[in-house]
C-alpha cells in the first residue's frame, strides 16, 4: 500500500518507484487518482509490464461504488475519460483479473 498524493517526479516524493516497480504481487495506491498517469508512467519506465491490470475503485463499499478497469499503459487516459474522482482506491496487479463480481458488495443483501 502506497500513498500516491505526490507525483513521482516531484522532489518531495519519498516513494522509491523503481523499487515498487520490481515488486511482485498486488500494489494498492491511496490518494492517487489525479497522479495515476504519472505513477503508471514511472512504474512502466522502471520495468513494470504496461499490460498489468489496474482497477480504479471509486467510493468503495458504498451504494455509489463503481469500478473502472484499465492497464498500466492506459490507466491515466481511462481515469480521465471515465471521470474517476476521489475517494478512490487503485489496485494494480494480476488480482484485478479475478473480476469485479467475485465478491459481494458490502451494501448487497445477504446471500440466501
Amino acid at each position: 500500500m502506497v500513498s500516491g498524493h505526490v507525483a513521482p517526479e516531484d522532489p518531495r516524493s519519498l516513494v522509491d518507484w523503481e523499487a515498487i516497480a520490481r515488486l511482485r504481487g498486488t500494489l494498492v495506491l491511496l490518494m492517487a487518482v489525479d497522479k495515476i498517469g504519472a505513477i503508471a508512467a514511472a512504474l512502466i519506465a522502471h520495468g513494470k509490464d504496461p499490460a498489468t491490470p489496474v482497477a480504479l475503485v471509486q467510493e468503495g463499499t458504498t451504494a455509489a461504488q463503481r469500478r473502472v478497469d484499465a492497464t498500466l499503459a492506459d490507466v491515466g487516459e481511462r481515469a480521465v475519460a471515465e471521470d474517476v474522482r476521489p475517494p478512490a482506491v487503485i489496485v494494480i496487479g494480476d488480482v484485478v483479473a479475478v473480476g469485479p463480481h467475485s465478491a459481494p458488495r458490502l451494501d448487497a443483501p445477504p446471500a440466501e
